[in-house]
């Protein structure tokens, strides 16, 4: 196809030669015959600049279809490399060796760093360890492996931690966090974002932070318990705040927070509360222990 259309550029050229420089000469016998062949050669060339400009284009269309298929393959080969990690990661989370399971855990976060698309995925895989049944034994024969256990889940609450928007961000991500029935200990998300934070039948242990924080959707803690200081103060929660049947044994902050949506603590319990401050969009029924 390439050598017929050359074939067929130099013809055309050819013929513009030809055709302008006699056309020229018919119209003016006077004219001096160097200017009618330049002006011809001029009819002639820009055919041939034409033909060149058309297949230069046509190399450069080529070109970018192939460097767009070499992007298509590379991201193809990042793909499955990236579900390879994480299959094999998902996997390590079920080894009997701790040290594996804090692996697999810092494999599956820098996945989510390096892809956004498996960051809620990864999240709700770590949320999900973090409910599995964990109890604080006194044995001496089971004292070491509850402490490893907890290292692991401590890295766990850390890594959902670094992998939640911080506080300053302006239109972030926002991400979903399941933590029903977990056991926490240190639990801290403060000056973070998140989009729905459920905390239903939670046990919180030790000093638990959510403050400085924007929950952007609901914030469910109902029925759950809080046996250390819970720190919820300035932060804004645009969604439902739902406290219900909520046990704090411990000293709860919630100085300068806001309510944006139905706010309820039907049958919660508190041994101590601060909540000077606080703003409710909807008006709540508090308990006595807040209106003290």
């Amino acid at each position: 196809m390439k050598k017929s259309l050359l074939l067929s550029t130099i013809l055309a050229s050819i013929g513009a030669f030809l055709l302008v420089g006699g056309a020229l000469l018919l119209v003016d016998p006077n004219a001096p015959k160097h200017e009618a062949i330049k002006t011809g050669g001029l009819a002639g060339g820009a055919i041939v600049a034409l033909y060149a400009l058309w297949l230069n284009d046509r190399r450069r269309k080529v070109e970018e279809a192939r460097q767009d298929l070499e992007r298509q393959r590379i991201e193809h080969d990042r793909s499955r490399v990236a579900d390879e990690r994480f299959a094999r990661a998902v996997e390590l989370l079920g080894h009997e060796t701790a040290q594996v399971r804090v692996g697999a855990m810092h494999a599956l976060a820098g996945l989510a760093k390096s892809r956004v698309e498996y960051t809620q995925t990864v999240l709700d895989i770590l949320c999900a360890y973090l409910r599995r049944p964990f109890k604080k034994r006194a044995e001496d024969t089971d004292r070491d492996a509850t402490e490893i256990e907890l290292e692991v889940r401590l890295t766990s609450q850390r890594l959902i931690e670094d992998l939640l928007p911080r506080l300053e961000e302006k239109n972030p991500p926002l991400y979903d966090l399941n933590l029903t029935k977990a056991h926490l200990e240190f639990m801290d998300l403060s000056y973070r974002q998140v989009g729905d934070l459920y905390l239903r039948v939670a046990t919180f242990e030790d000093s638990t932070s959510f403050h400085h924080m924007v929950v952007h959707g609901h914030f469910y803690v109902t029925e759950a318990t809080a046996n250390g200081r819970f720190h919820m103060h300035h932060t804004e929660i645009r969604g439902k705040a739902w406290f219900s049947r909520f046990t704090s044994n411990g000293l709860a902050v919630f100085t300068d927070t806001k309510f944006g949506g139905e706010t309820k603590f039907a049958g919660s319990r508190w041994a101590d509360v601060k909540a000077d401050g606080c703003t409710f969009a909807v008006e709540p029924d508090l308990p006595d222990a807040w209106r003290n």
